[in-house]
């Protein structure tokens, strides 16, 4: 029920694709002796003289995206995420197969988003992720599935895709990786491994949000200079064994909807 895509910068994720972790200290253990005084000056600039820096690149990241001067003006445009959820669906990514990536865990987003169940959204989602000449046969096959009664009753929404009054409808697809497993000038298929919540929350739900994993591959093709879906599969997997959490309560879940924006960029 999502497609997808995603954005690969240079093959892994955090670069190397290693991550560092520093595990806590036993409370109970033994601790380290207190620092010298001239060590703990050296910290505190180092600290300050990275913050200036952040600060610094932070400002001139910000004037470089509006002015669109420099080299990057071609690359996608982005913005931090809000409760909004506005603009769900990029456009305008990189003509290789890191672009491919990440137009493909974009659309994954987009088309696993409830903009899915309005029409109108629906049908801006679907014009701007497929190419013209799938597109409006696509269209037409959503539109058939989005509208079935029979589909809308078993999730719980009414024949206009709304959720019961006091309910909130839940829809999202978060990226987890993405592979290109084919890559030329004109065409590319990628592999989005993606997790998704689904269903209602509220306190007289009977279809609760429920955590799903899956795998889907898309055929892209790069038309009017962007990257756009031509076909896709989608499988189960690969998932993760679960932790032994407590689930959270209906009004949690209700309140981490609202205020928690799905991401509007995978990567």
């Amino acid at each position: 029920m999502s497609l997808g895509d995603d954005h690969q910068s240079s093959g892994d994720y955090g670069g190397a694709g290693r991550t560092r972790l520093r595990l806590p200290e036993d409370e109970g253990g033994p601790r380290r002796g207190g620092r010298s005084s001239s060590r703990s000056l050296v910290t505190v600039v180092g600290v300050v003289v990275l913050l200036i820096a952040a600060i610094a690149f932070a400002n001139r990241g910000g004037s470089d995206s509006a002015s669109g001067e420099d080299g990057d003006g071609d690359k996608p445009k982005t913005s931090a995420t809000a409760p909004s959820g506005t603009r769900p669906v990029q456009s305008g990514f990189a003509h290789d197969a890191q672009g491919a990536q990440s137009a493909a865990a974009n659309y994954a987003v987009a088309l696993g988003s409830d903009g899915m169940f309005d029409k109108a959204r629906r049908h801006g989602i679907v014009s701007t992720v497929y190419a013209p000449d799938v597109a409006a046969a696509r269209q037409t096959d959503l539109d058939g599935a989005y509208s079935s009664a029979k589909f809308l009753a078993n999730i719980g929404l009414d024949k206009n895709g709304r959720a019961p009054a006091g309910q909130t409808f839940v829809s999202r697809v978060i990226p987890v990786g993405t592979k290109a497993t084919k890559s030329s000038a004109e065409e590319a298929t990628v592999e989005v491994w993606y997790t998704s919540l689904f269903g209602l929350s509220g306190g007289n739900s009977t279809n609760p949000v429920t955590e799903s994993w899956y795998t889907t591959t898309y055929q892209l093709t790069w038309t009017n200079g962007d990257w756009k879906v031509t076909d896709f599969q989608q499988k189960d997997g690969p998932v993760p064994i679960g932790r032994d959490q407590r689930a959270s309560t209906a009004d949690d879940m209700t309140k981490a909807v609202e205020e928690y924006g799905g991401f509007t960029y995978a990567r």
